[in-house]
């Protein structure tokens, strides 16, 4: 059995907070936000690109996250995304409820003693 962190029944719940989060300070393709989301876990949190966009397409579709094509000179044309005010609403609510659960998971598992 892998890293429990790392597998995907770990971070399911968690997925959405991750990428609103990653999106926070601009916009980003799908590969920097699996990048931005493992640099931050210290590489304990990872996304394969091919789990990710069928996220980014769900967020996409409730109005929390915009993609726009992007074409670079030399470069494949590619998505980025970019969070929208809603989508800055739903981070900022998750961040409080992650945040309650967080506390009361510590102090139910006794982690604050470790």
């Amino acid at each position: 059995m892998g890293d429990p962190i790392a597998e995907s029944a770990a971070r399911k719940g968690s997925a959405e907070l991750l990428i609103l989060s990653a999106l926070e300070d601009g916009p980003l393709h799908g590969y920097d936000i699996a990048r931005v989301i493992a640099r931050r876990s210290d590489g304990l949190l990872v996304f394969h690109v091919a789990s990710l966009y069928p996220l980014l397409y769900k967020l996409e579709d409730r109005g929390w996250i915009v993609g726009r094509w992007v074409e670079l000179a030399g470069q494949r044309r590619r998505r980025a995304y970019r969070l929208t005010g809603a989508g800055q609403r739903v981070l900022k609510a998750q961040r409080n409820r992650w945040a309650a659960f967080v506390t009361a998971l510590t102090k139910a598992a006794g982690l604050g003693h470790a």
